[in-house]
This record gives structure tokens, sequence and C-alpha cells, in this order.
């Protein structure tokens, strides 16, 4: 396992769809292995493969002590939604009000190829939305009303790591409100 440096915003693997994983292999499971012990460093919610520049459909989650990845991710959404805060590892130091639906239910497989059904609400459905989001090459902020995603652009621009300078950013992994995805 490694740590793996995150590509921050700007980076175009962030904006491009990642392709299904085809191989169960060792590889993938160094991968999973990969993103896992950098999401617990960071420390996030959630850490997509696209975030390490790997462009393949799985993700890791790590919400309410529970830890997990998901590959290959389909969701089904509930109609009733959530508001709150959303940060992004990717986004480092910045989070904005998103709105997303309260509950989701995710199909896809685990690193072995087999089955797996993830069911969660809030916290969790925030993040499997916000970490399949990636995968889609979608971020967080395209899904802000238009005046909070212009505030955000513009805190983007003003970030001290705007110029490629990785942050110097650590959370408690303790904090849940506000916590990067």
């Amino acid at each position: 396992m490694a740590i793996q440096p995150i590509r921050l915003f700007g980076d175009p693997v962030l904006r491009t769809p990642a392709a299904p994983v085809t191989e169960f292999d060792r590889e993938l499971r160094q991968l999973v292995a990969d993103l896992t012990e950098t999401m617990r460093d960071a420390p996030g919610a959630g850490l997509a493969a696209p975030q390490i520049g790997v462009s393949l459909r799985v993700f890791t989650y790590w919400v309410d002590n529970e830890l997990g990845h998901l590959v290959n991710p389909v969701l089904d959404l509930s109609d009733e939604e959530q508001d709150g805060e959303e940060g992004c590892l990717s986004l480092p130091g910045l989070s904005f009000p998103t709105t997303r639906a309260l509950r989701v239910v995710a199909k896809g497989q685990n690193m072995y190829g087999e089955p797996v059904e993830l069911v969660g609400s809030h916290l969790l459905a925030r993040c499997v939305q916000h970490e399949t989001d990636h995968l889609d090459g979608i971020l967080f902020v395209d899904r802000l009303d238009d005046e909070t995603r212009r505030a955000a652009l513009r805190a983007i621009r003003e970030s001290a790591w705007a110029d490629g300078t990785p942050p110097q950013i650590k959370i408690s992994p303790h904090a849940t409100a506000g916590r990067a995805i």
C-alpha cells in the first residue's frame, strides 16, 4: 500500500469520465489499498480513483467507522433531498452547501468482482453520490446553485493551492461537518 498524491481542481483527469473496471486482478486490489490508505491519511470520507490519477470506476469510503469500496457503481437515488456542507479532497479547505439525495442504493462490485449493494442515507448517501460524480467527471461545485458556484470558483482562484502548490491542510478524522469527501 502507498499513499498517493491527490489531484487538485484543474487536473484534466478530474473532468474525464472514468472507464469501467473489467479486470478484477491484483492491480485492482492494489488500487483499492492505495485509495484506502490515501483517503484515511488525508483524512476524507471518500476517495475516487480519478483523484489519484487513475481513470477507473472505483472509489473507497470511510463513513461512521464503516470502511469500504465500490467498483462500477450504479445509483438509485431517493426523491427526498438533504442540504449540507460538502467539501472535496481535490478542493482542499473549501466547502459549500450542496443539495443531494437523502438516500441511495448503490449497486456494483467489490474488488473481486462479486456483486455488492450499498444502502445508505445522510452522510453515506452524500459520500456515495460525491464519489460517483467523480467517476463521471463531475465535481461537487458543478452541483451548486449559480450564486454559490460563482463564490466557489472565486474561492478556488484565491486559494493557496490554485497555482498547483500542494496544500498543507489536515482535518480531524473525528470531524463530520464539512469533512472533505
